[in-house]
């Protein structure tokens, strides 16, 4: 499982000009799943989002809790590709649906769980993501 967490101020994804999911304050995710996860890397890798300290009071030592903050996650097999021969990535690598829809809804009920407001987009639609990136600041978490 690949997740790309991004600090961010704001974020939205829109499909076909309408806004489906939309975050002020906190962690816009991009969600892969790889062939073989199953959900005890959905549950440490919502524990170690949850208590991720990124976010400023000096230092980096604030948690999405403390601020009060909103996620905003998104659905994103392209998270591992392959890209080590020639010049098209290959995507043998990630989880294909049903099993991949279940496990990154699993992920956000997780999330959800722990005390969090949780945005998403569709899975599988063709979106577009919009952020303000608070920083930058841009972690990948491998588990």
């Amino acid at each position: 499982m690949r997740v790309v967490v991004q600090r961010v101020n704001k974020a939205q994804v829109t499909i076909d000009n309408e806004v489906v999911g939309k975050i002020k304050r906190g962690f816009l995710l991009l969600v892969g799943l790889r062939e073989g996860d199953e959900l005890d890397q959905v549950k440490k890798a919502a524990d170690k989002i949850a208590k991720m300290r990124i976010f400023e009071d000096g230092k980096t030592n604030l948690s999405l809790k403390d601020v009060n903050g909103e996620i905003l996650s998104v659905s994103q097999f392209t998270l591992l590709a392959n890209t080590k021969k020639g010049n098209r990535p290959s995507f043998v690598e990630a989880m294909r649906p049903p099993k991949s829809k279940d496990l990154w809804e699993n992920f956000n009920k997780e999330l959800e769980n722990r005390g969090f407001h949780v945005e998403t987009g569709e899975f599988g639609a063709d979106m577009q993501v919009c952020l303000e990136n608070d920083g930058p600041f841009t972690i990948v978490l491998d588990i």
